[in-house]
């Protein structure tokens, strides 16, 4: 052995190892810095979006109550939403990475399979997200905000000159300070970056996306306050021999939650068929201005129905019209492929199930309807559960938004149940299934993304 390759494998074995591991401890706490600035900066972005659909959200509320008196504030609702509908349609043409919910693209990118402009994905997913959601359509804020914030992660590596990898990272630490942001849930943004976008558990993934986390929702919380997203009072836990509820429960969120993913795939098709791009707009605005007249409770994400349901006493007809017409209208919003998210509108759409379920059920085996909060989050996480195959998050997020730890069993259960529900029908995790369409482009990707998923999942 030469004394060149000798010395070679002493650096390796006993010098290389140390500098190496010295390197890597470094890159550590450096991560959990840069996840700290990351987090501030997607923090205050995230905030501003939160809190700018908040204030558009009211004005629409009182321009709808207004335009029932007032014929010139119904002539300016119109102009207003028909400037939305140009605005959004024409963002879209021009930063196609910024449509539809935003975690697809994330995704994407951490897989090395999209390159996206991180400045100009971040200017289309603001303005078009706020009018987006503003002009009425049933999207949410979640996804628009991880994008926000995995493209700030991006941005700040771009001007740092790190490195690919650590990049990834940094958009990781993104990806969960826009998630901790939105709802004030530091744990279910750090959750959610393992469970569903980085598939990776490591020291350095966990430590700088909680430390981007937890400042990101500091940040909104000084701006928020330390509220729970929603308002919701549990007085009474269900008795143990009542679990049986729960376990049907989950297993109708399962189906009901397969049914929603592909009733998504088929909206979106059909929004595909349309051209040119002016008639989704078209349709979405003239779509908008039914509701507006004759349903105007379903316009915009729904966070304050969640409320409503969970407060008990509705009528089983209109829970059940109102579980429909939210059901079609935002598998209608998501497929006109505006920016938004479907993380709230499905939350809604839990919640209401949830509601239902306790209004036919609870009378039948004897309860008042005073579980109808316990029911409405059961149906939450049971739904998040079928939908995002994400049970643990979906746990997570519910308790941190709601403020209610006690309902860990319950909770654990309904997702449980959901969650293979939704695998036994072969339904497809809906990110799976909006990324495999976003790479390829091809329609009817509901049926095919079914089958590559269940041969996916077959053992060799």
């Amino acid at each position: 052995m030469s004394r060149k390759t000798e010395r070679i494998r002493k650096n390796n074995s006993a010098e290389g190892m140390p500098r190496f591991l010295r390197v890597m401890g470094n890159l550590k706490y450096r991560l959990i810095v840069e996840g700290i600035g990351v987090g501030i900066l997607a923090g205050i972005l995230v905030s501003a979006f939160r809190l700018s659909l908040t204030k558009i959200d009211e004005i629409r509320g009182v321009l709808l109550a207004g335009a029932q008196t007032k014929l010139s504030l119904v002539i300016w609702c119109l102009l207003l939403l028909f400037f939305f509908t140009v605005c959004v349609s024409f963002i879209v043409s021009r930063e196609p990475l910024c449509s539809g919910s935003g975690i697809p693209q994330v995704k994407g990118e951490l897989e090395g399979k999209i390159k996206a402009n991180w400045l100009s994905v971040i200017i289309a997913k603001f303005i078009g997200g706020v009018m987006a959601v503003g002009g009425g359509l049933s999207l949410g804020r979640e996804g628009p905000s991880i994008q926000l914030g995995a493209m700030v992660g991006k941005g700040f590596s771009r001007l740092s000159g790190r490195l690919h990898s650590e990049e990834r990272l940094l958009m990781t630490c993104g990806a969960g300070a826009g998630l901790a942001a939105a709802f004030s849930a530091p744990l279910a943004g750090v959750v959610f970056t393992l469970e569903e976008l980085h598939k990776t558990f490591t020291a350095e993934v966990l430590l700088s996306t909680m430390a981007s986390a937890i400042t990101a929702d500091w940040v909104a919380s000084y701006i928020f306050g330390l509220r729970p997203v929603f308002s919701l009072t549990v007085s009474n836990s269900l008795p143990l021999s009542h679990y049986w509820m729960v376990l049907v429960l989950g297993v109708i969120m399962g189906a009901f939650g397969v049914l929603y993913n592909r009733c998504i795939a088929l909206s979106q098709d059909f929004f595909a068929m349309l051209k040119p791009a002016w008639v989704k707009a078209a349709l979405a605005f003239g779509v908008i201005v039914l509701l507006a007249v004759f349903y105007p409770q379903v316009l915009g994400s729904g966070h304050d129905l969640v409320t409503f349901v969970g407060e008990g006493g509705a009528e089983v007809k209109v829970l059940l019209v109102l579980l429909l017409v939210k059901f079609v209208f935002s598998v209608f919003s998501f497929g006109t492929g505006a920016p938004g998210g479907i993380f709230l509108p499905l939350l809604v759409l839990g919640a209401v199930t949830g509601g239902l379920f306790t209004e036919i059920v609870s009378p039948l085996v004897g309860y008042a309807n005073t579980y109808a909060a316990y029911f409405v989050i059961l149906g939450m996480a049971g739904y998040f559960a079928a939908i995002v195959r994400a049970p643990i998050t979906g746990i997570i997020l519910i308790s941190e938004m709601t403020g209610i730890f006690s309902n860990l069993l319950p909770l654990a259960i309904v997702s449980l149940a959901a969650y293979i529900t939704a695998e036994i029908m072969g339904g497809v995790p809906i990110y799976d299934q909006l990324l495999e369409r976003l790479l390829t482009g091809r329609k009817n990707c509901g049926s095919s993304c079914d089958r590559r998923y269940r041969r996916k999942k077959e053992p060799l």
